[in-house]
């Protein structure tokens, strides 16, 4: 299996790259990697669509971009040349194995990227970690869906969380996200290859944390509420601030209340909860 690399440059690079990117995110592109002069979008070779980009023309911003084939062989040596390391505040480093130890935060997760996507580079990401530490998981159940690499299940248990269940539809993502459960020293996280379908078969959950995209989302926001305990917490992201108030529209239809937005720069997160 290998991936296309499409390299846009943008200028000027905001806020056009989050426009560009709102524009082709439902084209199956699975990550975007954000530059100074633009972003990077992968997307499966096997999955590129037919897109006219000529389509997209817009008055404020211009872009250009070259496409790259990232063969699987050379995927490692490709995240070690550009992978650096995030940093969310005091709070947590996300880093890689070839990358130094950062002891100037509360929480370190080490990850090693393979053929997966969700390094904590994507706003979203960084958005849910940040709130996460704003809630207690002391002993709770929790449900990462759409799990990538494994990390919102890595800091779940981090901050004391009990039973921990992460799902994905990609089968190198679930691999992944068990080698870095297990070299995070949390071996226990269940990880599972699958859909939304997979939850009519789980106990109800604490806490859902679901970074996903708009349409996946307002398409498993019904399933979550059926597994969601009364009072308990629904972490939203992995969409535009623009998107904010279809999803929570979609939520009060299933009985879940929002309790607050968070974004950076175009990309939102949504806190919400079991009514």
């Amino acid at each position: 299996m290998s991936y296309l690399a499409y390299h846009f440059k943008v200028d000027p690079a905001q806020p056009g790259s989050d426009i560009l990117i709102a524009m082709i995110s439902d084209f199956g592109f699975e990550s975007f990697d954000t530059k100074e002069d633009g972003f990077d979008a992968f997307i499966k070779e096997s999955e590129v669509a037919n897109i006219n980009f000529n389509e997209f023309q817009f008055e404020d911003f211009s872009y250009s971009f070259d496409i790259e084939k990232i063969a699987t062989t050379n995927w490692n040596a490709e995240w070690e040349t550009n992978f650096e390391p995030v940093v969310v505040g005091s709070l947590l480093c996300i880093r890689a194995p070839f990358h130094e130890k950062n002891t100037r935060v509360k929480n370190e997760i080490v990850i090693m990227p393979k053929m997966s996507f969700g390094t904590g580079h994507h706003q979203t990401t960084r958005l849910m970690c940040e709130q996460m530490f704003n809630i207690d998981f002391k002993n709770k159940r929790v449900l990462d869906m759409g799990c990538g690499t494994g990390i919102l299940a890595i800091l779940a248990k981090q901050l004391g969380a009990g039973d921990t269940l992460g799902i994905d539809i990609d089968e190198w993502s679930v691999e992944n996200a068990k080698e870095n459960c297990t070299s995070n020293h949390f071996p226990e996280i269940e990880l599972l290859l699958g859909d939304v379908d997979l939850l009519e078969e789980e106990v109800d959950f604490d806490i859902i944390l679901a970074n996903i995209n708009k349409n996946i989302l307002k398409a498993q926001i019904p399933s979550y509420a059926k597994k969601l305990k009364t009072g308990s917490t629904l972490f939203l992201s992995g969409f535009f601030t623009t998107d904010v108030d279809e999803l929570k529209l979609v939520a009060t239809e299933f009985g879940i209340r929002h309790v607050l937005t968070k974004n950076e720069n175009e990309w939102a997160m949504m806190l919400l909860e079991k009514n």
